[in-house]
């Protein structure tokens, strides 16, 4: 019987703006199980940022109720939550978020700085650790701007790795990427799923949803399908697929 990571509860999130009340999720509920790998998919005004937002436990729903690894979080302090999400949450973001000029080891070794029972030696040796996996093992010294948009995710998702969370909630983690780089990024999302991670993955992007197991779509704050994929893409086969690079013509 597998574990489940996520459950949430007839979830609802409204907003006052102005004198309008906006509801921006109107009953959602669905679970995850440990080892899937989800896409949730929805256009601008979905309510899938809210949802991003209660999921990565940055906000509280309304009503309703969400479990995260058993334990209930919107009944939380501000304060406990910021624990769950540090313990139990890698955050994957479309802009990289890391901090300039800085190297890729510091960058992954962020998330270990706020815990205390981890000295300094051994933080450098999971960061390490951590960059080896996504293939960064050659730029452990790098900073972000001697890095392409491609190694930038990769540090990203090792620091989001570096603390082994129950989850990984990527937000348009291929957004800002070309389609070489996204695939091989996704390539990367699908090796830690078969590892057995448990992935949230969201996008506008229909195209992603075929990577993953599992799609879970929003439309006006409801959740209209949830479907399994039983054929799934692989990203590398789409890779090699792809027309070679020309040749870059350099004129004197």
């Amino acid at each position: 019987m597998k574990k489940e990571i996520i459950r949430l509860v007839d979830i609802k999130r409204r907003f006052t703006v102005g004198n309008e009340v906006v509801k921006a999720l109107r009953g959602v509920s669905f679970s995850v199980d440990a080892g899937e790998f989800v896409t949730i998919m929805g256009t601008s005004g979905s309510g899938k940022s809210t949802l991003l937002n209660i999921l990565g436990c940055l906000d509280t729903p309304t009503s309703g109720e969400y479990y995260l690894d058993g334990i209930r979080t919107d009944t939380m302090s501000k304060d406990k939550r910021a624990e769950i999400r540090n313990s139990k949450i890698g955050f994957i973001f479309q802009n990289y978020n890391l901090l300039p000029k800085t190297t890729s080891i510091e960058n992954v070794e962020l998330p270990l700085i706020y815990n205390p029972r981890i000295p300094a030696k051994q933080r450098r040796e999971k960061a390490i650790e951590a960059l080896k996996l996504v293939g960064l093992g050659d730029r452990l010294d790098h900073k972000s701007n001697q890095m392409s948009g491609g190694q930038q995710q990769r540090v990203a998702i090792a620091r989001a790795l570096v603390n082994d969370p129950v989850i990984l909630l990527a937000d348009e983690a291929t957004g800002n990427l070309d389609t070489r780089t996204s695939l091989e990024i996704l390539a990367l999302f699908q090796d830690l799923y078969k590892a057995g991670r448990t992935i949230l993955f969201v996008t506008h992007n229909p195209e992603m949803s075929e990577f993953s197991s599992r799609t879970i779509s929003l439309r006006d704050g409801m959740v209209i399908s949830d479907t399994r994929n039983a054929n799934i893409k692989d990203a590398r086969v789409e890779l090699a697929a792809l027309p070679k690079q020309d040749d870059v013509i350099v004129e004197k």
